[in-house]
């Protein structure tokens, strides 16, 4: 494989093990550990943070739990950008995604059609090479789904309106398709414990309510923090017009709630956006 073709993994041994073996233990640990509530009914996305695996990973697993049993054809993960500053939105352009678990193959015709359809998403390395938002949820998948295609999104410049163009998007090419879509994003960076827990409250809120208008308004206005508010955002508006109805917040926590050091804690937490059954809808 050429090398341009494949985005290597960049965050092993750093976010989470590089080890192959070490990983499997760590994510299957991770989901014997957790212990979310049962959904009933159709599960178009998930909202899963991206720390390191001992922060943050029982927060994601959490989550994709939720997929034991089930099966996607294609996963597309919507990520912020970290390390790269771009305007517009990137799709990798190559052909896999490398972690130490193997390759996972892109969903080449569903990228070329997001991208044919809204202009604002482009085929490019930009905000892919280093970023570790999108890598570190594919271990989880790669265990829980064993089978699926990829989509990488990432953002380089969150505004509203490209939330509001990839959710709009998603929600036009993901129909009739078996696909789920996931929003990585992080909560409030490095506040007081009891601060923190105050702005990722606000933020948390939006998200409970299915309320994507009121959490990129409370983001823009600085009332609380998520530097993956914009995929968080979007990918509630995709689900919505894919059907979802119901959002459940499932985890929720801080660094300071697993190292014990509450002086300067990031947030983190997860959620599902299902559609309930039709006999259960208002």
């Amino acid at each position: 494989m050429d090398n341009w073709n494949v985005r290597e993994a960049v965050v092993a041994g750093m976010f989470y093990p590089a080890d192959k073996k070490a990983l499997m233990r760590q994510v299957v640990e991770l989901f014997e550990r957790a212990k979310p509530k049962k959904i009933r009914g159709n599960i178009k996305a998930l909202i899963s943070p991206h720390a390191g695996y001992i922060y943050s990973g029982l927060t994601a697993a959490y989550a994709y739990k939720l997929l034991e049993n089930k099966k996607f054809d294609s996963v597309v993960i919507i990520s912020p950008s970290h390390r790269e500053y771009f305007e517009g939105v990137s799709i990798f352009p190559g052909s896999y995604y490398r972690t130490p678990l193997g390759d996972v193959p892109m969903d080449l015709e569903l990228c070329k059609l997001i991208v044919d359809n809204e202009p604002a998403i482009k085929l490019s390395q930009q905000g892919h090479i280093e970023e570790h938002a999108l890598e570190v949820q594919l271990p989880f998948l790669q265990i829980i789904l064993e089978n699926f295609k990829l989509v990488p999104i990432v953002i380089g410049h969150q505004i509203k309106d490209y939330s509001y163009k990839i959710g709009e998007v998603l929600g036009k090419v993901l129909k009739n398709r078996n696909a789920l879509v996931v929003a990585s994003t992080d909560l409030s960076h490095y506040h007081p414990y009891e601060i923190a827990n105050q702005l990722d409250k606000i933020a948390i809120d939006a998200i409970a309510n299915f309320d994507y208008e009121k959490l990129l308004n409370e983001l823009e206005e600085q009332h609380t923090e998520a530097c993956g508010g914009g995929p968080a955002a979007a990918a509630m508006i995709a689900a919505k017009n894919l059907g979802a109805n119901k959002v459940e917040i499932l985890h929720s926590c801080n660094s300071g709630d697993v190292t014990g050091d509450k002086d300067a804690v990031v947030g983190y937490m997860s959620a599902v956006i299902y559609e309930t059954p039709v006999n259960e809808k208002k």
